[in-house]
């Protein structure tokens, strides 16, 4: 039994924590009114541009030499260039539920590309950003629920939305029917593209995209007399990845209208496809930059740039051909960094500072909340996400992760978790982790688990709290 003086001792301790608690509390909400009032009084356009399978290493700002990028490397040049960003996953629709969402694979309603939908109480940016005023628009490949889901665009916050629901239907350049969704002008569902009808190749879907994502730009531009309304536009491309199907048939799945500006190259047909796709990206991206100028939209945009996963192997290419993974090992499939870490650029004019490089690290799951302070927006509880706006600003990021966390289902049950300058990467449930220290191997090389139990004894620890149980997506008792 504790004595009166130390009872009273204890109540003290206790005090003076639960003070420097209020306190860590008032100065993280005080940092936070700081950084707004730095901001524009405007609230800005948001354009979030979402490559699909374009690698860490498939850009020139971020050492690709072959393929021509300057469109994309004059952005990096004008904004912020990250080095250390993570995708959701290393496949499409558990990347972009993440992005979405804000919750990591081991919570996200998503976590492989099986036909699973978002749900009602799923909360996507599109929905945070709309409650906050933003008109918002979805162009491209969505991903999270087919027709007559629950997870369809105009039950997720998105105002506008033409494209692919389905990413297995995305693989089809030359689709002959899209889903458009805006009812105020009475677009409720498919819409024909009778040009592609018969095996005829007459709209190329991306460059349909391209010119959809600058007309949401010219069609929505704030004005005055609408209210100036900001708008949010999700270009959410399918370059450059492959017509799987198409690869399978004739060994060249890179479809693209030309070969342009390759066509002299003694590479692999293939080869050159896959360059004239990236480069026909870079050429979207241009003309969209383009447009926001034109419209004198270009100081209050903020404009992100990144990619869903690694690069692939799919539809003939070699991803070494062009080294798309970089300095990183594996690519697409994979929980190694290849697979997961992409490029990620920033740019806000006036606010955001030219030419920089960050290492920070950070994943799609902290889009949510980020974009949600930068709009004086309520963050939805309990996310694995953080706001990273202070390091896109530039400034120090006081809130970091201490943990990042992957899971992957389409090779039994793999995860892959991030702890300062740790990666440890598990393959099989029944397999030891591999450890690797990222800051003196970027490449995952040199496996040291034996050299570093403590390092292995703090992961395995939160592993067991890492990922909540569910039907769909079973665990460590999944099977080969």
């Amino acid at each position: 039994m504790m004595s009166k003086s130390q009872i009273l001792r204890t109540i003290l301790a206790l005090a003076l924590l639960l003070a420097s608690v209020a306190m860590d509390g008032l100065s993280i909400a005080q940092e936070q009114t700081n950084r707004l009032a730095q901001l524009p009084p405007l609230r800005p356009n948001i354009v979030f541009i979402l490559a699909d399978d374009l690698g860490y290493g498939d850009l020139g700002c971020y050492g690709q030499t072959q393929i021509k990028t300057p469109n994309i490397d004059k952005l990096a040049a004008e904004g912020i260039r990250f080095t250390s960003c993570y995708a959701g996953s290393t496949v499409c629709a558990p990347s972009r539920c993440a992005l979405m969402t804000g919750f990591h694979t081991g919570h996200a309603t998503i976590r492989g590309n099986a036909a699973v939908p978002l749900q009602p109480g799923d909360v996507t940016v599109a929905e945070i950003l709309k409650s906050a005023g933003y008109h918002t628009g979805l162009v491209g490949k969505w991903g999270l629920g087919d027709e007559d889901s629950t997870g369809i665009p105009p039950k997720k916050g998105f105002d506008e939305f033409v494209g692919y629901l389905n990413q297995t239907h995305a693989h089809d350049y030359y689709t002959d029917y899209l889903w458009h969704y805006d009812l105020k002008r009475a677009l409720n569902g498919r819409e024909e593209l009778p040009e592609n009808r018969a095996g005829q190749h007459g709209l190329y879907t991306p460059d349909l995209f391209a010119m959809a994502a600058t007309n949401f730009i010219r069609i929505n531009r704030p004005e005055p007399r609408k209210g100036n309304q900001p708008f949010f536009l999700y270009f959410a491309d399918i370059i450059p990845h492959a017509n799987d199907e198409e690869g399978k048939r004739s060994g060249n799945g890179m479809q693209v209208p030309t070969d342009a500006p390759y066509s002299k190259q003694s590479w692999p047909q293939v080869e050159k496809n896959k360059a004239a796709m990236i480069t026909r990206l870079d050429d979207d991206v241009g003309n969209l930059m383009k447009r926001l100028k034109e419209m004198k939209l270009d100081e209050n945009t903020i404009v992100f740039f990144t990619s869903d996963n690694g690069p692939h192997k799919e539809g003939g290419v070699d991803p070494t051909f062009f080294k798309s993974s970089g300095p990183l090992r594996g690519i697409k499939r994979d929980l190694y960094e290849g697979g997961i870490r992409v490029p990620m650029i920033v740019r806000w004019p006036g606010v955001i500072k030219p030419g920089q490089v960050s290492d920070q690290v950070w994943a799609f799951w902290d889009v949510l909340p980020m974009l949600a302070e930068l709009v004086h927006a309520k963050v939805p509880e309990h996310l694995d996400g953080i706001s990273t706006l202070p390091a896109i600003l530039g400034q120090p990021q006081t809130n970091q992760h201490a943990f990042l966390y992957w899971e992957f289902h389409e090779r039994g049950f793999q995860q892959a978790v991030r702890m300062g300058d740790w990666k440890a990467v598990r393959l099989d449930p029944g397999k030891p982790l591999e450890l690797y220290d990222l800051s003196r191997d970027l490449g995952e090389k040199n496996n040291v688990t034996d050299q570093n139990p403590e390092v292995i004894a703090k992961i395995e620890a939160y592993l067991q709290t890492a990922r909540t149980a569910s039907e769909k997506w079973p665990g460590a008792s999944a099977k080969r």
